[in-house]
């Protein structure tokens, strides 16, 4: 048997897309995955690494809504404890543990976080219990947690650690360990190594309906944006893992779906790392729930609200009352207030809850559900982005039930992602990499931090055109290299894709990504082939996004704000 029959090519450009797609509708599949972020991405990597026959199809880009605006945290959910959720914090911990020493060290690193205390006896005993019991599940998994055990800190250990505190808004606190991660690049990964097990993946194609024998599902009707084809592609199994799109989902089957989900929107804000001093992360009770401060390179991540949202799903808006509440917020405990001013990012997302009695998205289930919502259709819905390698495996446990034939077991718990293998060895050689190429050790350091050992593949770019090297304008944390490497490699098909995604850009820069849009796009053309008009037309749909969700961040409720960003158009091949 050749190599070529094992494994696929690790790249996802254009031609693998064209390739995966001529594979699926060539012939039938044992398990059709509708949804490509980190649910959806993860089914396919289970089911191809069991052996079956397995096709993956994302509507817009990989990880385009929930996955790629999340807080970014790779937690147990500490807040859960409260709600008496043990089982899901004990999953979520072990799940933590193996993703930072297993599945991908190099894109999940630990972050230490500070709850501040403000009543000195009773509140330290319980919360510093609630702790303990938190590090005590995260031993549970039969390997360490992979992060240190909380401690207690005096009120001057706090100020040490926290200089940019308001005095008079602790008595003390208490530290712990979580981990976090760049959500957008760990599903693009996770989308990659899918492929590279032999998974045929392809971004950019909506399923417009499904196709059925009697009462049972057989395959799905597919749209490529793309193109403008339409499609059918055969399964004995479909997987329906949209998130908050479930429901509309199921609907196209023609049947009432056995539970509903409901869209929360969780806004973050992004300010710059000086414009207050600690050694650590917060963590801080709000009224309705918890508000992350969250060190992220040059920056920090501050979110997130937790509101019902019945709008459009595709680009949930930010409005000027969700900026205020958390700048509100965590000027409680600052001494130095941040203002609109210092916010140099925003971004909006939707968790997609279970919907259940409570009117409150925050008290809704984080717990997931996996059913057979007729023959041939499995829905995953629910859960966390943390337990997403628990949710696919229980998805295609499902699928694989009502194959013919005994199907392996799940095996995703000794997986690593592509760039993992080799990664601390990487990592050891950093300086000779940076002096090798006359880089900043810094630089070596974001690379392997973002790909890993693949970060070889971005040194062959800059090889063969040593001018990828240069940062990109307004985006110093970015090289040209990326821009490319985006196109041939991880699927990225639009600006948007680069700029929002493959990097973080668009949230990162002080002008979300308008000086860096030009050479990106260009930069991008070379690679795919666009002309001079395709490049003028990526650069005008990525900038009127921009301007449509500044305009969108200054309005004062969901509606006005969601009725500003739909004037943002959308790509369309004609």
């Amino acid at each position: 048997m050749s190599p070529a029959s094992v494994t696929r090519s690790n790249k996802l450009g254009p031609e693998e897309r064209a390739a995966a797609l001529a594979n699926m509708r060539a012939k039938e599949l044992d398990v059709l995955v509708i949804g490509g972020g980190i649910v959806g991405t993860g089914a396919a990597l289970d089911a191809v690494t069991r052996g079956l026959r397995t096709g993956m199809l994302e509507a817009r880009d990989w990880a385009s809504g929930t996955s790629s605006r999340s807080s970014k945290l790779v937690h147990g959910g500490i807040r859960y404890l409260e709600q008496l959720d043990f089982p899901l914090v004990r999953e979520a911990l072990i799940e933590r543990g193996l993703l930072l020493q297993r599945i991908a060290p190099h894109l999940v690193k630990p972050v230490r976080f500070l709850y501040p205390l403000t009543q000195p006896l009773v509140e330290r005993a319980y919360v510093g219990a609630g702790m303990l019991l938190y590090d005590l599940f995260s031993y549970t998994g039969f390997r360490t947690p992979g992060v240190p055990h909380h401690r207690h800190l005096s009120r001057r250990q706090v100020l040490r650690a926290a200089p940019s505190l308001r005095h008079d808004a602790f008595v003390g606190g208490l530290s712990y360990y979580d981990a976090q991660v760049d959500d957008a690049r760990y599903v693009a990964t996770l989308a990659r190594t899918a492929s590279f097990y032999g998974a045929h993946v392809a971004n950019r194609v909506k399923v417009v309906g499904f196709v059925k024998v009697g009462q049972r599902v057989v395959g799905v009707k597919a749209h490529d944006v793309e193109t403008g084809e339409d499609f059918e592609i055969m399964a004995k199994q479909v997987v329906n893992a949209t998130g908050v799109w479930t429901d509309e989902t199921q609907a196209m089957v023609g049947e009432r779906g056995q539970f509903k989900v409901r869209a929360s929107k969780g806004v973050h804000l992004v300010v710059p790392r000086d414009r207050f001093h600690s050694k650590l992360g917060l963590l801080l009770r709000t009224e309705k729930s918890v508000l992350f401060v969250i060190p992220w390179g040059r920056h920090w991540l501050i979110g997130t609200t937790d509101t019902r949202w019945t709008l459009d799903k595709a680009h949930p808006a930010a409005t000027a009352a969700d900026i205020d509440y958390i700048l509100e917020h965590v000027n409680e405990v600052l001494s130095v207030p941040l203002t609109r001013d210092d916010v140099e990012g925003v971004f909006a997302g939707l968790r997609p809850l279970l919907a259940g009695e409570s009117d409150e998205t925050s008290k809704l289930s984080r717990e997931h559900v996996v059913a057979h919502a007729v023959p041939g259709l499995v829905v995953v819905a629910g859960g966390k982005w943390t337990t997403y390698r628990v949710m696919a495996k229980d998805a295609i446990d499902e699928a694989a039930a009502a194959l013919d034939g005994r199907t392996a077991e799940s095996v995703t718990e000794n997986i690593g992602l592509l760039g993992a293998e080799g990664y601390q060895a990487a990592w050891n050689k950093r300086g000779k990499i940076a002096r090798a190429f006359g880089v900043h050790k810094y630089r070596v350091e974001r690379l392997l931090d973002r790909y890993g050992v693949l970060t070889d593949e971005l040194l062959d770019l800059v090889r063969a055109r040593p001018e990828l090297l240069e940062p990109l304008p307004g985006a110093d944390d970015y090289i040209g290299a990326e821009v490319v490497y985006a196109a041939s490699h991880e699927g990225a098909l639009h600006l948007d894709d680069v700029l929002a995604r493959r990097t973080r850009i668009s949230i990162e820069a002080w002008d979300r990504g308008v000086a860096a849009a030009p050479v990106a796009a260009r930069l991008m053309g070379e690679e795919l082939g666009w002309d001079e008009a395709r490049v003028e037309r990526e650069l005008a749909l990525y900038l009127a996004r921009v301007e449509a969700e500044l305009e969108s961040q200054r309005q004062p409720d969901d509606e006005s704000a969601d009725h500003i960003r739909r004037q943002a158009p959308e790509f369309s091949p004609n």
